[in-house]
């Protein structure tokens, strides 16, 4: 009842009355596809703090603009970490999903990452190699020794594209999908 939505042009708002205002831009939809940039802080998928997630504003969203009654399906095909904005694809049918997570699975769903992070890296572009400890009581991750009980190998490419600042901005190609991956292996080398 005080939840309040507009739209315009390609952006779809969200505005709980008195607390804070989402938005999320639609750039792709098609029946089949949904592809939307995540903001930051938004879940990729419900957890238990019951906090906005994409999934389910998108339910909001296609029920909302296409009149649907009852239930709407949007199947999530990859996830963002909740502090990263981005663009993120999402399945309008089950058949969608099952192909998109296929391709996911044999790697022929070719996802880049870009970021900005403090300061200059050593080298233009590198491979980062390392282990990560995901602590699931603080959902705190961090590079430890191969040898650490349950520590999980974490490889990445980066380039750096531009350096302004103080601050650089690289694209990076994930080996592996780690739990905070990017974040936690930059910040590692005291590039946050």
């Amino acid at each position: 009842p005080n939840i309040k939505r507009w739209k315009s042009s390609s952006m779809w708002y969200i505005w709980k009355m008195g607390e804070y205002k989402i938005m999320i831009k639609v750039l792709y939809e098609d029946n089949h596809l949904l592809v939307v940039e995540k903001p930051v802080n938004i879940l990729s998928q419900g957890d238990n703090t019951s906090d906005d997630d994409m999934v389910n504003l998108l339910k909001k969203y296609l029920k909302e603009k296409y009149n649907k009654p009852g239930n709407v399906f949007v199947g999530l095909v990859h996830r963002l970490d909740r502090p990263v904005g981005g663009c993120m694809v999402f399945a309008k049918t089950s058949k969608a999903a099952s192909r998109l997570s296929e391709q996911v699975r044999n790697k022929s769903f070719k996802k880049t990452y870009r970021a900005v992070i403090h300061g200059k890296m050593n080298k233009q572009e590198d491979n980062l190699m390392d282990y990560l400890y995901k602590n699931k009581k603080t959902n705190m991750v961090s590079v430890v020794s191969k040898n650490t009980k349950d520590a999980k190998d974490a490889r990445l490419s980066y380039e750096t594209l531009d350096f302004k600042k103080n601050f650089s901005l690289v694209q990076i190609d994930l080996q592996t999908g780690r739990p905070h991956q990017i974040r936690v292996q930059f910040a590692s080398r005291k590039h946050p």
